[in-house]
């Protein structure tokens, strides 16, 4: 019976000790020496990849998409269809953006595709209705856009509907529109479009992309909007 005991007694110090040190080494130390090494070399990923105006502010991540829309004239109305503010460049379109109280321009609402098919009707009238409406918004007095010169990413969600970037030939259709919204010269919104354009990845993984977060910020300290 003593004997049962104190195996009993051996077996439960030694749980216990085997249960501290491990508490102690995977929930301590080895989350203290992930954290410390995130920050010491991954510091901008470690933190949300988060993009800053000239002020310090944060205004969203660089990881995210945010749409860029005129205040709604009826708030209270859930079905009043948000409008393009066209003074900046806008994202791919999609559900999953949208605003809040905070940043009105920065969140999350859905993430997800359609999964529709290809020659579904609503996908095609979706698909419709942006293209024409990308051609109307940026068709200006010196400039004309054809449908056939939309890119598909201009009418068309991304994956998980919050793709933060657009192709640089969308970038480049929108450039006349941000400069006759702004008053500024073509040739400063191509630059700045330039500027901001990232190549593939490591030369040759996926496509070129502009972010669209990082390139209306920039604008914006342009404009001094």
């Amino acid at each position: 019976m003593n004997n049962s005991v104190s195996s009993t007694a051996r077996l439960l110090g030694a749980g216990l000790r085997a249960l501290l040190v491990l508490t102690i080494v995977c929930g301590v130390l080895y989350p203290l020496a992930v954290t410390g090494i995130a920050q010491a070399l991954f510091n901008d990923q470690a933190n949300g990849s988060e993009i800053k105006d000239q002020s310090g502010q944060v205004v969203g991540s660089s990881l995210i998409g945010q749409r860029y829309d005129l205040p709604k004239q009826n708030p209270a109305d859930a079905t009043e269809t948000a409008k393009p503010d066209l003074k900046w460049f806008q994202p791919r379109p999609s559900n999953g953006l949208g605003s809040n109280t905070i940043n009105t321009q920065y969140s999350l609402i859905l993430s997800g595709a359609t999964n529709k098919a290809g020659d579904n009707p609503d996908l095609v009238k979706l698909v419709e209705d942006a293209k024409a409406a990308v051609v109307a918004d940026n068709t200006t007095a010196t400039y004309k856009v054809k449908p056939q010169d939309v890119p598909a990413d201009a009418v068309t969600s991304s994956g998980s509907g919050l793709d933060p970037n657009i192709s640089p030939q969308y970038a480049e259709l929108q450039t006349h529109r941000v400069a006759e919204q702004n008053k500024l010269d073509v040739a400063q919104i191509e630059k700045l479009v330039a500027d901001h354009t990232t190549g593939r990845t490591l030369g040759f993984m996926g496509e070129p992309r502009v972010n669209v977060l990082e390139l209306n910020t920039a604008l914006r300290a342009l404009t001094g909007n």
